[in-house]
């Protein structure tokens, strides 16, 4: 007889090796961004939950994803192609809906706990 997997998960990124990335070369604007991502959750049907980080840089966003972020520390600068930049930083929540497109500049260090819906 196996175990069901909990239903309950702890948000837990010391349990979680992250995966390293960096903005496409093709959509870099500025700086040298580094991306730390620990991915806690990967479910069918195309749904991720965790934790993000990025270091200071800029660089273009497309969306074909809706993704609700809640940014922990840090601050970044969201644009929006053709309407407002928005400021971002420790405690704020947002919904980024499929379609947008614009750029994501980090200007101190930021990480945000994500939950992503293909």
């Amino acid at each position: 007889m196996t175990m069901a997997a909990p239903k309950f998960l702890s948000v837990d990124i010391e349990s979680v090796e992250p995966e390293l990335g960096a903005p496409a070369p093709d959509r870099l604007i500025s700086g040298d961004p580094k991306f730390r991502t620990w991915n806690v959750e990967e479910r069918d049907g195309g749904l991720y939950a965790g934790i993000w980080e990025a270091t200071p840089g800029r660089w273009r966003i497309e969306y074909d994803e809706w993704e609700f972020c809640h940014i922990l520390s840090g601050v970044s600068v969201i644009s929006e192609e053709g309407g407002e930049a928005r400021t971002v930083k420790a405690g704020d929540s947002f919904v980024l809906r499929p379609g947008f497109r614009g750029s994501w500049e980090v200007l101190e260090t930021t990480r945000k706990e994500y939950v992503i819906k293909l």
